[in-house]
């Protein structure tokens, strides 16, 4: 497909990379963008209107009004140990201050509150413990950690708004209490956000329980449910149960249960204390008599108190008050980048509401044509695809919206009783879609697999919402247009499976009224537009958009065409290997069972850890959530004691490879391609490696011989060659171009064998007397220096005492001192700003670097050390893979070829050429992948050319 002319990979981005010492990069230049007619850029948004106060005072001045209370300590608990280690720009600990602010705008914002105010415990002993000396006697004291981190909450409350109350001598659930009482006299609903079980007692029509956690309201008929009382019978049922928790002391031997049947029976604490004579249980009888005082002291501890003596200031608690510039000066104080972009767009006035937006069904030909040729002039068209299946090549387009200009969009039926003739829509789209008007949309790489079916190309893409997030933001666990939307526009856009169910209940697209369709389908594409000028603005501010344009979209072209080309596979050969592993299976079952004495279920974690600890007598490892873990690393260290672990080890493998690849492949074979059609996500690894699905090729084994017989399935076309090119070691090229060690590279340079050098190095032989096993620890401590392995994990790997491999480390780091240099560069840069880059600047942030102390007197790195190192290595080696495969389809190309790439598998492309073509690719390969860049090391490639990827000889 053609696309506005670029700088090549090749010319651009790596040409002539200077040798990192130290790694010096300049800005990446953005391309220019014309800017939508109809936009203004989102540092224009106007003000937020002046906010209305409402008047709160006479009773029902709050009626049709929504009130929440946060009982702000119990959330910041929730959020200290529920969010991962998560440190500011100074290396502070953040993450509650983070998850407690997240949690405030979600109220503020999905829930639609109009008020909100957040009630603290105050320090110090309150009126209970005038009554009871031990009440929360036993409640720990407040992590250090923690404890930090509360001024911070209470300052970003305070800029966003947000009314904060506290009373010495009472607790924060007195507030609710008072609040409740107050917000219902006035006609409001008061929504209590906490996790505290005394609040139950609050419940009324107007006063409900919202658990943020799980998103759910709690009122009078969860409570009968869950404890089977009324609200009003909440005091007395926590004065027979106690609190543990709060050390309220309760009556012994009465649970929750048999509290229910006594307040069902008797109504009130009074009624059962009084009729204690008629209680079964002759214990339990005596207990209701003896703790008759304790029970009703412990009335007191529980029932909360409205008669809090503090002022509500109603306007204080109004949500809109944010006070912007300081709001966002906190974020950035304390490193909430996403955080205070979301509060930016909250206090510039983006509210839900405003939202204006005229959507059209295009109803007949006149009508296409006329957006036709609208989108013909148009300075950016928005594309927004209905798919009857998730994977393109399977389904059909059941619909196409489109939007070139904000607030505008159009849905063009192509199934149901209103679809116009895909013939005139496709003949009518082919030429706007095909011209230089740039393209955007949410995945645009499915888009193009499904037109390329009907035979329409792309123009020009220069914004996919979802790659484009992934840069900004790569450890986000989605990049969809409903999250972007929520993040960037604060707009919810309403779900497929809220239009049309989901599961089996869902509707096909042609069953959803067209109208609705209609407007459904053109808000996304609106969406995508609006979406598309954020995003291309935040990559400029970011400084990755050459990386986006130059690498990840001409990647994403490349992608789609191999995804629409999709690869043959062998499915006899592939039945014929299930069958024989069927049978080999069975043989490993018998013998399994002959061990034990008996069947059992081999696939059943529960049933295979009784066999192996409570029958067999083997030593537990380590324990799970559910009992003792079987897991293959358990399995290993049980291997050394009794064959039968071993042998569960082989089963489990051969039963992985049957299943995922020998009886899954030929069920996916397209019936009229003949083809697997994988999908290349580029959105999910956070190194920037690219990952598959439907099926998932790239966990393949290549060093078992089951794995190669399962390789030798995969077939070029028939009379064609398949075509494998490889990597060599990309790695640790990368390693020696990052850290300067003159031997790492001259050994690259002189093509000796990187391993044998290290060893030879290390052990201080000549090259022609390092044993195997040397060989061997070298080529472990290589790799190993990239994932952070520890002695441990080196003498696991290579069956060699702990103490030897600490040494094997130790004199590594002493010859190649400049690794090590290269690593503590890293983690100091990645401790100063939070994330590190690749080769070509790709980010990972790192989270819980800051607070990651070494281990003194040890090399052990800790996780958020790993994977800053691995980072660097593993991302520039998926940068330069990448940069290949843009290279050899513009090569190919160029050339008028008709030979296609089919696979990336990590540092390999597969290809596969007709005979009178091979020679030529093959050399083109060569040459476009050892070109892609100038590091301070050559790039070596390894080619091997065959009838299947197992049986390809290697090419000099």
């Amino acid at each position: 497909m053609a696309r506005k002319s670029k700088a090549s990979p090749n010319q651009g981005v790596l040409a002539g990379f200077e040798d990192p010492h130290p790694p010096e990069k300049s800005p990446p230049s953005a391309k220019p963008m014309k800017t939508p007619r109809t936009s203004a850029p989102a540092t224009a948004l106007p003000p937020a209107a002046p906010r209305e106060l409402i008047p709160v005072g006479a009773e029902g001045s709050l009626h049709g009004y929504t009130v929440y209370v946060v009982d702000a300590h119990s959330l910041i608990y929730q959020v200290f140990h529920a969010m991962p280690d998560m440190s500011g720009p100074t290396g502070e600990p953040v993450g509650a201050v983070h998850g407690f602010a997240r949690d405030v705008l979600d109220i503020i914002q999905k829930r639609n509150a109009d008020f909100i105010f957040c009630a603290f415990d105050a320090s110090g002993p309150t009126f209970r413990h005038d009554i009871y000396e031990e009440y929360k006697e036993n409640r720990e004291e407040m992590p250090d950690d923690l404890r930090s981190q509360m001024a911070k909450i209470h300052h970003l409350l305070k800029a966003l708004g947000v009314a904060t109350l506290q009373a010495p001598g009472y607790e924060a659930d007195d507030i609710l209490a008072m609040l409740a009482a107050e917000v219902e006299r006035l006609g409001g609903d008061c929504f209590l956000v906490t996790s505290d079980k005394d609040c139950r007692q609050l419940i009324t029509n107007h006063v409900k329980i919202y658990n943020i956690r799980k998103n759910l309201v709690y009122d009078e008929v969860a409570l009968e449910k869950d404890w089977g009382i009324r609200p009003d019978q909440v005091v007395d049922f926590q004065s027979l149960v106690g609190d543990s928790v709060d050390d309220v002391p309760g009556v012994p031997l009465i649970g929750p249960k048999f509290a229910k049947e006594l307040l069902n029976r008797f109504e009130t604490l009074e009624g059962v204390l009084d009729h204690a004579d008629e209680v079964s249980g002759v214990k339990r009888k005596e207990n209701l008599k003896t703790y008759r005082d304790q029970a009703l002291m412990s009335r007191e501890l529980v029932r909360l108190t409205p008669d809090v003596p503090i002022e509500i200031d109603w306007k204080d608690g109004q949500v809109g008050g944010v006070n912007r510039r300081e709001a966002l000066e906190l974020c950035r104080e304390f490193g909430f980048r996403r955080l205070g972009d979301r509060i930016a767009d909250m206090a510039t006035g983006a509210v839900e509401e405003q939202w204006d937006g005229t959507y059209h069904r295009v109803a007949d030909d006149a009508q296409l044509q006329t957006l036709a040729d609208r989108m013909a002039s148009a300075e950016r068209i928005a594309l927004f695809m209905l798919l009857t299946d998730h994977r393109p090549r399977w389904g059909e387009i059941a619909g196409i919206a489109v939007s070139i200009a904000e607030g505008e969009g159009w849905h063009i039926p192509l199934t149901g009783e209103e679809a116009l003739d895909a013939t005139h829509v496709w003949a009518a789209l082919r030429g706007p879609l095909g011209s230089q008007a740039p393209i955007v949309g949410e995945s645009i790489k499915e888009q193009l697999v499904a037109l390329q079916d009907v035979d329409v190309a792309i123009g020009e893409i220069v914004c996919d919402l979802q790659m484009a997030d992934y840069l900004l933001a790569p450890g986000e666990r989605s990049h969809s247009l409903h999250d972007l939307a929520r993040r960037h526009l604060n707009r919810t856009l309403r779900s497929e499976a809220d239009l049309r169910g989901s599961g089996a209940a869902q509707r096909p697209w042609h069953e959803v009224p067209a109208d609705e369709l209609a407007g459904w389908a053109a808000e996304h594409a609106d969406a995508t537009l609006r979406l598309s000028r954020v995003m291309l603005e935040r990559l400029d501010q970011e400084q990755l958009r050459s990386l986006y344009d130059e690498l990840e979209l001409p990647v994403l072209e490349v992608l789609a065409a191999m995804e629409h080309r999709g690869i043959r596979i062998d499915a006899e050969l592939l039945k014929q290997m299930s069958d024989e592993y069927e049978v080999k299976l069975e043989t490993m079952r018998a013998q399994i069972f002959a061990l034990v004495g008996h069947e059992f279920n081999l696939d059943s974690p529960k049933q295979l850890a009784t066999v192996l600890f409570e029958e067999l007598g083997l030593p537990i490892v380590k324990r799970t959530k559910t009992g003792p873990s079987t897991d293959v690393d358990v399995l290993e260290e049980l291997a050394k004691q009794h064959d039968m672990p071993a042998r569960i080890i082989d089963y489990r493998r051969l039963m992985k490879l049957k299943g995922t690849y020998l009886d899954a492949l030929p069920a996916l074979v397209h019936p009229q391609s003949g083809r697997v059609h994988t999908s290349f996500r580029q959105d999910v690894a956070a190194t920037g490696r690219l990952s598959s699905q439907d099926p998932n090729l790239q966990n393949i084994p290549i060093r078992t011989e089951e794995g190669r017989r399962i390789r030798k399935a995969f077939l070029p076309e028939p009379g064609w060659r398949l075509i494998a090119a490889d990597y060599s070691q990309i790695e640790l090229r990368v390693l020696a171009h990052f850290c300067g060690d003159l031997a790492l590279r001259q050994a690259f340079i002189d093509d000796v064998d990187i391993h044998t050098q290290v060893a030879s190095e290390v052990y201080d032989v000549p090259l022609d007397q390092v044993t195997s096993d040397q060989r061997r620890h070298a080529k472990a401590i290589n790799f190993g220096v990239i994932y952070g392995q520890t002695a441990f994990g080196l003498a696991k790997s290579l069956d060699i005492d702990k103490r030897e491999a600490a040494e094997f480390i130790e004199a590594y780091f002493q010859r190649y001192a400049s690794v090590d240099e290269f690593v503590q560069r890293t983690l100091d840069q990645c401790r100063l700003q939070g994330y590190v880059e690749t080769i070509l600047g790709r980010r990972r942030l790192v989270d819980g670097i800051r607070t990651a102390a070494r281990r003194a007197e040890s090399r052990n790195r800790t996780l958020p050390e790993r994977i800053a190192v691995n980072a660097v290595i593993q991302g520039s080696a998926a940068d330069l893979i990448k940069l290949a495969m843009v290279a050899v389809q513009r090569r190919l190309r160029s050339a008028g070829l008709r030979s296609q790439l089919l696979l990336q598998i990590h540092d390999e492309l597969v290809l596969e050429a007709p005979p009178e073509e091979a020679e030529e690719v093959v050399s083109a390969v060569r040459e476009e992948m050892v070109g892609a860049a100038q590091l301070a090391v050559p790039l070596r490639v390894d080619l091997h050319m065959g009838d299947n990827w197992d049986d390809a000889e290697e090419l000099g």
